[in-house]
This record gives structure tokens, C-alpha cells and sequence, in this order.
């Protein structure tokens, strides 16, 4: 659970996917994937 919440916590931080500025489904999703690999690449 405390892993799930801190991954939520590191995705917040990218603006496009805490405000869901995309009206788009494939491009809210590929701004998800592209943030956790990003994040993932990073660890």
C-alpha cells in the first residue's frame, strides 16, 4: 500500500497527469507511460 502511494505521489508531480489537461484518452495514457518510465529510469 505505501508503495502504491508513493508512486502516486511521483506521478502528481507532473502537471499534464494531475490536471488531466488532455481531453484524449490515448494521450492522457501515453503522458502516464511516458511519466513512468521516466520515473522508473530515474531509480
Amino acid at each position: 500500500m505505501h508503495t502504491v502511494e508513493r508512486c502516486i505521489n511521483r506521478l502528481r508531480q507532473w502537471r499534464g497527469l494531475a490536471t488531466r489537461t488532455d481531453k484524449r484518452v490515448i494521450a492522457y495514457q501515453a503522458a502516464f507511460h511516458l511519466a513512468a518510465i521516466l520515473i522508473w529510469a530515474r531509480r
